[in-house]
């Protein structure tokens, strides 16, 4: 029996050592994708080419990663950057940590700076020598003559480094240091074991953790298995070296390990992540990446990118167009990682560990995922991801159910089972009822449900981790008031007016669910709260105004002012922001002074590249009339579709599409504006398909709004079935013929700028035929559904 059993081991194992045939896809996506558009300023989590769709292992170059400030800020990777201080492996929202870096010669243990290389181990690179693709980098380390490359599977990141003729090849592990978005390291440990692994973990303290969970650690852990046994090893803190010494246990800290290599010599490293344990990151490994060799890896990682990049196959002869839509598909597929184990088990909020369920292979049925918040994300993340990628979506939706049931909230931003909550209205309500609204039930959609009207209604219990803190004000008053909320760090808030805003249109999605379900009681409660926008209308202004505590409103209102009572805005940009209600609100307004004001908008906006102009800056447009760059106006030029002049937003998203977005990593989204989410690269793929829902699906009967679409030809997966598609097709389109002059689907005339999402998610073709001159006869006899049609 003993020799049997090594027998069906072997051949097991000889099965799965069988190499994978070769790799040609008839589609390749792929290289339409560069992921140095916007890496000038560009997020922390947005420049990792080594990883797979929303894969745990994110592998990145940093060029000014190593102590950095540790909040949201634009970081890690700069496309203007010369030099490069090492290859990091965590990479999200406030996470960030474990850095290798290869070098031959004398020993050093920091990293220098990008003004003096030389202070430390970091080293210059040349342009020419440097490569990313989805799955995979490579860079020529000119002060060391090493060639890089990286690439990964879900869970694992792969190295490969070719070194010269050396006695002092190394390679440096840096952990004990603040790392991107990390923040503080509370502790780092890492040790060399069976001779040729290194393994560990990093306990950091994020910023917004401080404040969202106070006293909560994210802790990563590492197994690194070398191809070559060193020949010493040792460790560090900053520059006070310990060799000989083979565990480091602390802060600042970390290992090396040296060995001698030939002339083009390739060492090989594969490094399996966890956030549970150091067991689990070496089950990651051994399930993940036994038998696989670097380039099978590099292969698979293609596949699996023109994989999901190909649920949406775009037929043009435009390639830089094709390059700007890949590009911005790729971000909507990259921004959310997994954050469970191979075996399904993840971090809890509490000190334990979660168990996903198993299906009868033994396999996790979902994985639990990181997230930054969803703060405009209905506008573009979730309907692409509704659209294509459903399984997905709605296993990101399970993800914080789970949290829910442990917690008791929904979370708006987790970071390995902490609360990171980034932007505090928390939209994760409004999603699990867009799922619902349309038609997913592949998901715990019951307990979705109760989670979604208690993040609307309930405001005891509220703080900065599960977000709406101030949902008190809002439920009992009708508004939240101008007013300050400064937190632990200093920060300060007053965010009164946007947050009624915000907190209105999430009551109306989770009122629509309701609605579909037959609650009556939670209906008329949170439709209720829908409207609790006119609270904060001024007739004389006829802007969205902030009002003080007592009721009354601010003096000197300016609404061009930002941060004065809206979160990243102004009274002009968020007065519009009543995607639920247009109707109610062009009433208000006076449709003729909204058609002014929007047409204003757009024509002044062009003259700032739509917001930001050219100054490099997250928030460069906050205080304009339109801010592209930014969540909050995203819907603002699809709302002419309500307005009764559907060809303005044809012109204008055309415009934007055109002029706002480039194929630089300075100007790829504005210049240096603040693609945090994938939300800009998201809009991109919307607006170029024409289609977009100023309501992110949150009627009880979601509908889609056109646009102008751009390409000749795209055919949309819809489902796992590989013919259920929907086909969108262009006739007589032209960068000068953006204009819609008729509309078909599936043969059927369509009159209105505006079709039901459930019939067109039925599959079929789409045709727009096109024209240089405005049809101001087709899409205005019936606006999409508003609220206004069913409550008044």
């Amino acid at each position: 029996m003993h020799k049997i059993g090594i027998f069906i081991i072997g051949i097991f194992l000889l099965i799965s050592c069988i190499k994978e045939p070769e790799y040609n896809p008839t589609f390749n996506a792929v290289q339409y994708v560069d992921p140095q558009i916007g890496s000038v300023h560009g997020r922390w989590f947005f420049y990792t080419p080594a990883a797979l769709p929303f894969g745990m292992a994110k592998l990145a170059p940093h060029t000014n990663a190593w102590e950095s400030l540790g909040s949201w800020l634009p970081g890690g990777y700069d496309d203007r950057h010369t030099s490069i201080e090492g290859f990091g492996h965590f990479h999200e929202f406030q996470i960030g940590g474990v850095v290798v870096m290869p070098a031959t010669g004398p020993l050093k243990t920091v990293p220098g700076t990008l003004e003096n290389p030389d202070e430390g181990y970091r080293s210059r690179f040349e342009k020419k020598d440097e490569h990313s693709e989805p799955g995979y980098y490579s860079v020529i380390l000119k002060d060391y003559n090493i060639n890089a490359e990286l690439t990964a599977t879900d869970r694992v990141g792969f190295h490969r480094y070719t070194f010269p003729e050396s006695k002092e090849s190394r390679l440096i592990f840096d952990i004990g240091h603040k790392q991107g978005e990390s923040s503080d390291v509370i502790e780092a440990f890492a040790q060399l074991v069976n001779n040729n692994e290194i393994e560990g973990y990093v306990e950091t303290y994020p910023e917004y953790a401080k404040f969202c969970d106070p006293g909560n650690y994210v802790k990563m852990y590492f197994v690194a298995q070398l191809s070559k046994e060193p020949s010493s090893v040792g460790t560090f803190v900053d520059e006070d070296v310990q060799p000989n010494n083979s565990t480091t246990k602390g802060v600042r800290n970390g290992i090396f390990v040296t060995f001698e290599t030939a002339e083009n010599e390739v060492v090989e490293m594969q490094v399996g992540l966890s956030y549970t344990s150091i067991e689990n990151a070496k089950l990651n490994m051994e399930t993940e990446a036994t038998c696989k060799t670097f380039d099978e890896v590099h292969q698979n990682a293609s596949r699996q990118w023109n994989e999901m990049l190909g649920r949406i196959r775009v037929e043009d002869s435009n390639e830089e167009n094709k390059t700007k839509f890949y590009t911005g598909l790729y971000h909507v597929l990259l921004g959310r990682g997994i954050a469970s184990d191979v075996n399904g088990q993840y971090k809890l909020n509490s000190d334990g560990i979660g168990q996903i369920p198993l299906d009868k292979n033994g396999k996790p049925r979902y994985n639990h995922i990181n997230t930054d918040g969803m703060w405009g994300g209905f506008w573009n993340l979730s309907q692409l991801w509704a659209m294509a990628y459903p399984k997905y979506f709605q296993q990101y939706l399970q993800s914080n159910i789970d949290f829910y049931k442990e917690t008791g909230w929904l979370h708006d931003g987790v970071a390995g089972g902490v609360y990171t909550n980034g932007v505090q209205t928390n939209f994760q309500g409004l999603l699990i009822a867009s799922a619902y609204n349309c038609g997913f039930r592949d998901f715990d959609w019951e307990t979705g449900y109760e989670a979604a009207v208690k993040n609307e209604l309930e405001s005891r219990g509220r703080n900065l981790g599960n977000g709406k803190y101030d949902l008190h004000y809002f439920v009992n008053n009708g508004f939240v008031p101008y007013q300050d909320t400064i937190i632990s760090n200093g920060w300060a808030f007053n965010f009164g007016a946007s947050h009624t805003l915000e907190y209105a249109f999430s009551s109306f999605a989770v009122a629509q669910m309701a609605k579909k379900r037959g609650n009556e009681e939670d209906y008329h409660k949170l439709m209720e709260q829908a409207g609790y926008w006119k609270n904060l209308f001024d007739a004389e202004t006829r802007f969205i105004r902030p009002k003080l505590p007592d009721g009354e409103f601010i003096k000197d209102f300016d609404p061009m002012k930002a941060w004065d009572g809206f979160q990243e805005g102004n009274a002009y940009q968020f007065t519009w922001f009543v995607p639920h209600d247009i109707a109610g609100l062009m009433k208000n307004i006076g449709k003729e002074l909204f058609n002014e004001r929007l047409e204003n908008t757009f024509e002044e906006s062009r003259k700032s590249l739509f917001g930001g102009g050219q100054e490099i800056h997250s928030f460069s447009g906050v205080e304009m009339l339109y801010n592209q760059g930014n969540q909050p106006c995203l819907h603002q030029s699809w709302l002419f579709n309500y307005s009764g002049k559907p060809w303005l937003t044809q012109k204008w998203t055309r415009t934007i599409c055109n002029e706002f977005y480039g194929t630089e990593p300075l100007h790829g989204y504005g210049f240096g504006q603040d693609e945090d989410q994938g939300q800009l690269g998201a809009w991109y793929v919307m607006a170029s398909l024409g289609l977009f829902d100023v309501q992110g699906h949150a009627n009880a009967e979601p509908t889609f709004q056109f646009g102008s679409p751009l390409f000749e030809k795209v055919s949309i997966q819809l489902s796992e079935e590989s013919n259920h598609r929907l086909i969108i097709e262009t006739e007589n389109n032209s960068p000068e013929n953006y204009y819609v002059r008729n509309l078909k689907f599936n043969g059927e005339t369509i009159e209105n700028s505006w079709l039901k999402r459930e019939k067109l998610m039925q599959g079929g073709t789409l045709v727009f035929e096109m024209d240089s001159i405005p049809n101001e006869n087709w899409g205005i006899n019936t606006p999409p559904p508003l609220m206004s049609d069913e409550w008044e």
